[in-house]
């Protein structure tokens, strides 16, 4: 039996669909999860002592951020029964960078967990360009149909825009606390994506298929 262990090409008429808003949560929850076991750490501790023995609030989250990675693959694979390509290279990170934060108890390799998986994201886009490939379908195909043109400047985009932040974050976790490094990953990152998804807009139109095809 020779199954697929990675998500279809978006081409590929028996890629099987998820719902785009159960695919966002799926990627956003493990980060959520982050943010509020870093924010209620110290409650969470006193409630359960074997994660108070992992350390600050920092640790903590970094435990409950790979186990909510974990459990966001694991129901992918059921949903699809396939691993989506660009959840599971950020997963692996995660799980590398958290277990060195873990074992080493070291806030520096979580810290620099985003601008590793940002800068390989914007490398691996761009790399996929220079060889005729606009690897953004895989990720953005359930929400959007655009023809090679489209997918190519787009594909182009995110990637200059993935290496952006990889910068932003370099700048923030080593100008500013813990605190506000977390709080900016996850409410300054997060408007400042939307706001650049948002501005593709015309060319998402521009470029759309089914647009075209009226």
């Amino acid at each position: 039996m020779n199954q697929r262990i990675f998500e279809r090409d978006p081409s590929d008429p028996k890629r099987k669909e998820v719902n785009p808003l159960l695919k966002l949560a799926l990627e956003l929850g493990p980060l959520m999860v982050f943010f509020f076991a870093n924010a209620r750490g110290e409650w969470i501790a006193e409630r359960f002592p074997a994660l108070g023995a992992l350390g600050g609030p920092l640790f903590i989250a970094t435990a409950l951020f790979m186990a909510a990675t974990a459990i966001a693959l694991s129901a992918s694979w059921l949903l699809t029964r396939t691993l989506p390509i660009m959840p599971l290279v950020s997963g692996v990170v995660v799980f590398v960078f958290g277990a060195l934060t873990l074992y080493l108890h070291s806030e520096i390799f979580i810290k620099m967990k985003p601008t590793i998986v940002n800068t390989l994201f914007g490398i691996v886009l761009l790399g996929g360009l220079a060889f005729g490939k606009s690897l953004l379908g895989y990720v953005f195909d359930s929400a959007f149909k655009l023809d090679a043109e489209g997918w190519r400047k787009l594909t182009l985009r995110w990637g200059l825009f993935f290496i952006f932040l990889a910068v932003v974050n370099e700048i923030v976790w080593r100008s500013f606390s813990t605190d506000a490094w977390v709080a900016f990953k996850v409410w300054g990152i997060m408007p400042i994506t939307i706001i650049f998804t948002m501005s593709q807009m015309p060319l998402i139109m521009r470029h759309s298929v089914e647009g075209q095809a009226k």
